[in-house]
């Protein structure tokens, strides 16, 4: 395989774990001429950009990190942000990352060239950079999605969306609307409660909120899992409750029994939480467990047993320049307001984060916009040869992106060892190959959750325009299976 008149063998896009994951991957297998870029000024991704109060990582920390990587020293059986950013910076050092990243560096658009089987990445500085092979690492809880109501950009306070906290802002004192009743709100929520004045938390759909296994790792538990095979047993149970919890519960709803029981545990916990039975009923999902994210905490539903907090479920109307006005002609005034409206994730514009140009000029966004969102495997798509997501349509089985990761690594990974084996220099997944695939997933989902009526009332980015809930409606164990036993004669090299 040759790569004159190419800048680097292999491009990856994004330096959150996702792009330090891969680039592990690449330099073990003997890949050493790649480059990462990223737009921000450090690793972590998500962990870089979220810093709101009280960010945590919402799965065991146990199985939040690489299977090749474990740490023995989290505070906490659900790490807080700061430590998970923490492991993306001692990743980066251990495998000797940081001469390979580029930051401050944002891919707008990548064009293949088909005469020299390379892809040329345009950025915003006006700058080029050529590739061999560009692996997207971009991820999708980093581009906040703001709300749509008449009136947000006219508001005279200080505007925050959870994911670009300004931490100079001091909310002692403050009266606070949240707007969003998300994974990110259920743990900035119970965070600034104390310290407020006043917080109006404005929810549309409410969220099923799980009891959160959670307590703090003491030396001694830290140290039984340096102990032979403490990590081991360790991972293995956490690694089953999280495939319980949603992987198991979501894909097969109608054969397994464990979203019923996870909605009494939720129904339970809302119950011994919440005093009051208006705000109980306010409170109380309409819809299957597993329509939409779900959440864990101890202490948010909680939150609304306190005087200073009020849950407004009427509908907003606009913001206005001093507060946030309902359908219903109430007026809550605010000096301070959060957006905790989540992010683009399975949105035109975000997966990946840039334009690209396949075969012939193919536009991967009006690609999918004709023919809905697939990737064969979740990782490639034809008419885009040499081109691989770590998390595309159908990969991602909601269980750890940890796993998902490794497993998409692996089988990019496979296909870069043949082309070199066979001195290939263009890879590209079979049209035939890519159908079936997404057949077989179109086929599954009879027994997902998300096709119960309840969910039409979920108001889940699940869903997409097209009405697809683009996860793979696999158990884990398979999904990784497959990331190394598909057939290379589903792709092309040439």
């Amino acid at each position: 395989m040759t790569t004159t008149g190419i800048d680097h063998e292999i491009v990856i896009v994004g330096a959150g774990f996702s792009g330090i994951g891969a680039a592990i991957a690449l330099r073990n297998a003997g890949f050493d001429d790649f480059l990462i870029v990223d737009e921000a000024d450090g690793v972590g991704g998500t962990w870089h950009w979220n810093t709101y109060p009280g960010v945590a990582v919402d799965i065991p920390s146990f199985s939040y990190q690489f299977s090749f990587e474990q740490r023995t020293d989290w505070s906490r059986v659900y790490a807080p942000g700061r430590e998970l950013k923490a492991y993306a910076e001692s990743c980066v050092d251990k495998y000797d990352l940081r001469p390979h990243i580029r930051f401050g560096t944002t891919v707008t658009g990548a064009d293949f060239d088909e005469r020299d089987r390379r892809w040329v990445l345009r950025t915003a500085d006006g700058t080029e950079l050529t590739a061999r092979f560009v692996i997207s690492a971009t991820g999708v809880l980093t581009r906040p999605k703001l709300p749509d109501i008449p009136g947000v950009e006219d508001f005279a306070g200080v505007t925050m969306h959870t994911s670009r906290w300004d931490h100079r802002q001091d909310l002692r004192g403050k009266r606070v609307a949240i707007i969003g009743t998300g994974a990110s709100a259920v743990q900035v929520v119970p965070e600034i409660a104390p310290e407020v004045e006043r917080l109006t938390v404005f929810q549309r759909t409410p969220i099923w909120c799980l009891p959160r296994p959670d307590m703090p790792l003491p030396l001694p538990a830290r140290l039984a899992l340096k102990v032979p095979g403490g990590r081991t047993l360790t991972r293995l149970v956490s690694q089953t409750y999280v495939e319980f919890t949603f992987p198991l519960a979501a894909h097969y709803h109608r054969s397994l029994p464990t979203a019923a029981i996870g909605e009494r545990a939720g129904l339970a916990h809302l119950r011994r939480q919440v005093k009051d039975p208006a705000t109980r009923e306010a409170l109380t999902p309409k819809y299957a467990l597993g329509c939409k994210r779900p959440s864990f905490s101890n202490d948010y539903l909680s939150t609304f047993n306190r005087s200073n907090v009020t849950l407004e479920t009427t509908a907003i109307s606009a913001i206005t320049p001093t507060g946030v006005r309902t359908e219903a002609g109430v007026e809550h005034p605010a000096d301070v307001l959060i957006l905790a409206t989540g992010f683009k994730v399975m949105e035109s514009g975000n997966m990946p984060t840039y334009d690209l140009h396949g075969v012939g000029g193919r536009d991967l966004e009006t690609w999918w916009d004709e023919n809905r969102l697939q990737a064969y495997e979740g990782v490639s798509v034809p008419g885009f040869p040499n081109f691989f997501s770590i998390i595309g349509p159908y990969g991602y089985n909601g269980a750890s992106y940890f796993t998902l990761i490794e497993n998409q690594t692996r089988h990019i990974l496979r296909c870069l060892h043949h082309a070199r084996s066979t001195d290939a220099e263009r890879i590209e997944v079979t049209e035939e190959a890519n159908d079936r695939y997404f057949r077989e997933m179109l086929a599954r989902r009879g027994g997902q959750v998300f096709w119960q009526d309840s969910c039409a009332t979920a108001n889940s980015y699940y869903f997409d325009k097209h009405g697809d809930v683009p996860l793979r409606p696999a158990s884990t164990l398979e999904a990784a299976w497959r990331s190394g036993h598909f057939a290379l004669t589903d792709y092309v090299f040439s």
